[in-house]
């Protein structure tokens, strides 16, 4: 069997069982043959040989043995038995007669080679017993037969009496030729059984070549669609159930493009409306901004009956600004469009900015080694960490405490509340655009937005967010930790995002 074959039973296992099943078949219908033919081969050798030396040794006995006188000498005997010996059949004889009563002498054709030690027990006991005459046994003495082996080599040992006193007679015929024949026979079969195992093998890979090349294709084709080829179709040839397979493989694949293609451009309009809606916006909410600016500024002037309104005015204000904002923000993720704007950042510093320019230098803990410089965007930082450490003021419980530390070659930044924690059921969920635990919390006044803004933004960079629950020595839940994990070199991403960037643009123009 060839490399490349070997290479392609390994890589399919469906052409391995096909081989197999195949070879198996192969060899139980071969090995079944070929068994009832030895068996069938052995039994017609072997009686043949037997019966043609058992009828010439009985011959014999009636034409020489029988003629002997009733007390023979050994001489007699031994004269005999080489006559007897000396037919066709090629046997030793051995004849056991009295010479007086009670005194048993032996005449055998060749002392040597054959000897009353090599007539079995059994065998003598048979041919010593004489059996009653009637009408369905007309003689009294039975010629009787026994294989046995000496040395290895197997032998025919065959035995009777003369009838009326004579002596008995046992002959002794080697099968050394016989069992050189079944030798070279089973020999034969076994070449043959072995032909046709790889026979088989060889039909096997033919007919798993023919099955499977129409799945290999099948299977390639659905890569490819899994790959985002929508296009990709088979040709179809025959009309056997691989051709259906194949049919219902393009009908579907053309269903889903249609399907993809709807979507698309169902997403790429909702999009579109999402931004458009954002920019247009914009312009009324820069006037009521400085609108709402105006009448802040004369809040304290302003009668205590409308005071109440103008706040509220003002506040809602900035809410649907930021939320614009993170809309618009959302959007360019969405889009692809949003970029890194690499800066040598020093982590500590950047942190104490994003606390200082909100404010929360009294609520909030910074435990920032200084000195540790990364190359990062520093706006999107910015907004990870406002996002992180005012999510954790909001809905955590102070003091906060904002912890840094490096890892190989990550940054790894901890904000850390003391607040009820995060319920088991809201953890999967914390980074979902649009999802509030209201159900566990007040009413926000927050977007949902912020955290998918903030894992976003992060996912740009190459890092990720994980939120998790933090447990007391008491085993009570003491606090939410969000972790902030970023490379310390981000180059290489913003390389890659570019030339992803670049080759998008080319398919596009």
């Amino acid at each position: 069997m060839s490399k490349g074959i070997v290479t392609r039973l390994r890589l399919s296992s469906l052409r391995l069982r096909l081989v197999v099943v195949f070879a198996l078949v192969a060899l139980t219908a071969a090995v079944a043959a070929s068994g009832i033919a030895y068996w069938l081969n052995r039994e017609a050798v072997l009686t043949r040989t037997q019966d043609g030396a058992l009828n010439d040794f009985r011959q014999e006995m009636q034409n020489r043995a029988a003629t002997l006188p009733l007390r023979p000498t050994q001489d007699d005997l031994r004269r005999t038995a080489e006559l007897m010996a000396t037919g066709s059949a090629n046997y030793q004889v051995l004849l056991l007669g009295e010479r007086d009563a009670g005194k048993p002498i032996v005449g055998a054709s060749d002392p040597d080679d054959f000897t009353l030690a090599d007539v079995p027990r059994s065998l003598r006991e048979a041919v010593d017993t004489e059996r009653p005459v009637t009408e369905a046994n007309p003689y009294p003495y039975h010629l009787f037969w026994q294989r046995t082996e000496r040395n290895g080599t197997p032998y025919l040992v065959g035995g009777t009496r003369v009838d009326g006193g004579g002596p008995a007679g046992y002959m002794f015929k080697s099968l050394a030729a016989e069992k050189a024949d079944l030798n070279s026979l089973a020999w034969s079969l076994g070449i043959a059984t072995a032909l046709a195992v790889a026979g088989s093998v060889l039909l096997a890979q033919v007919a798993a070549t023919t099955v499977l090349r129409p799945v290999h294709r099948l299977g390639e084709a659905a890569k490819q669609l899994g790959e985002g080829k929508l296009d990709t179709r088979l040709r179809v040839t025959g009309a056997d159930e691989l051709a259906d397979l194949t049919r219902t493989f393009n009908s579907a694949a053309e269903s889903l493009q249609k399907k993809v293609a709807d979507m698309s451009a169902r997403e790429e309009s909702s999009r579109r409306f999402v931004a458009d809606m954002s920019h247009e916006l914009r312009t009324p909410l820069t006037a009521l901004t400085a609108v709402t600016e105006v009448l802040e500024d004369e809040q304290d002037s302003l009668d205590p009956m409308i005071a109440p309104a103008v706040a509220l005015v003002v506040s809602e204000t900035r809410r649907l600004n930021d939320l614009v904002e993170n809309l618009m923000e959302v959007t360019r993720f969405d889009a692809g469009t949003a970029r890194l704007v690499l800066d040598e950042v020093d982590i500590a510093d950047q942190i104490t900015a994003c606390i200082d320019a909100r404010a929360w230098l009294d609520a909030v803990d910074l435990d920032a080694e200084r000195g540790i410089v990364a190359p990062l965007d520093p706006r999107r930082l910015d907004v990870i960490l406002a996002n992180l450490i005012g999510n954790a003021l909001k809905h955590g419980g102070s003091p906060v405490r904002v912890s840094v530390r490096t890892e190989d070659d990550e940054l790894v930044i901890a904000v850390r509340d003391h607040g009820p924690g995060i319920p088991e059921e809201v953890l999967p969920h914390v980074f979902d655009r649009f999802y509030k635990a209201s159900a566990s919390r007040p009413r926000s006044d927050g977007s949902g937005l912020g955290l998918s803004i903030a894992m976003e933004n992060a996912l740009i960079h190459g890092g990720s967010i994980t939120a998790a629950n933090s447990v007391g020595e008491d085993g009570a839940v003491d606090g939410a930790v969000f972790v902030l994990r970023l490379p310390l070199d981000a180059s290489g991403i913003t390389r890659e995002v570019q030339t992803r960037s670049s080759q998008g643009e080319v398919e596009e123009a």
